[in-house]
């Protein structure tokens, strides 16, 4: 497993809040569990416990791409080095479930699950995995999606550095109110121009007289 996966971590755990809609789907360890996706055994050492700590990393990753963001690179990294210093990984070089075409192992690196809870293991995955992706492509790569009310976080992968929502469905959306938007501008431009032209009609009229 490539670490450039495990920043995907990081992603769907602060992804489980909508602050500015008040939503939260990370309300049971059946949901903490699904964070793990494939991962059942990590996923299986959850407990409810697990739901309170999860959202305490949550807000610190959330943190992370705030000021990301806001172009506060600096704080970015001392947010995320914190994350690090507390949630340690255990690198290790594996061969599982690859496998080249003779058969023999397609080595790579691989972030151990750390074994005293759940939360310390997903943590130190997701931690890990952003800063993977930080130091690779930059910390302007961390964004957060700007059709509002969404802000959910994303991680930009585009050639020219140029993704601004977390999905096609808020560009859609965005793109849609923008139009919208400049149709309202240009009615009442339109309007105030017509309105303008009729003063100065009965202008010329009243002086005619």
């Amino acid at each position: 497993m490539e670490l450039a996966y495990y920043s995907d971590y990081a992603v769907r755990l602060v992804n489980t809040e909508e602050p500015s809609r008040g939503q939260d789907s990370l309300t049971s360890v059946e949901a903490v569990r699904e964070l793990f996706g494939a991962n059942q055994s990590a996923a299986r050492r959850a407990a409810e416990a697990d739901v309170t700590r999860f959202r305490s990393v949550r807000g610190r990753l959330r943190a992370v791409f705030e000021a990301a963001d806001g172009g506060d690179e600096t704080l970015a990294v001392d947010l995320l080095n914190s994350l690090l210093l507390e949630f340690p990984v255990s690198p290790q070089i594996s061969g599982h479930d690859h496998r080249a075409d003779d058969g023999s192992p397609l080595w790579h690196m691989h972030l151990a699950d750390h074994p005293s809870n759940a939360t310390a293991g997903f943590a130190a995955i997701a931690a890990m995995g952003l800063a993977f992706h930080l130091t690779e492509y930059g910390v302007d790569r961390l964004g957060l999606c700007e059709a509002a009310p969404c802000r959910n976080a994303y991680l930009d992968t585009s050639t020219n550095r140029s993704r601004r929502y977390c999905s096609d469905r808020c560009a859609t959306r965005a793109n849609v109110a923008a139009y919208r938007a400049r149709k309202r501008l240009e009615a009442d431009r339109s309007a105030s121009t017509g309105l303008t032209a009729d003063s100065a009609q009965r202008t010329t009229a009243n002086g005619e007289r």
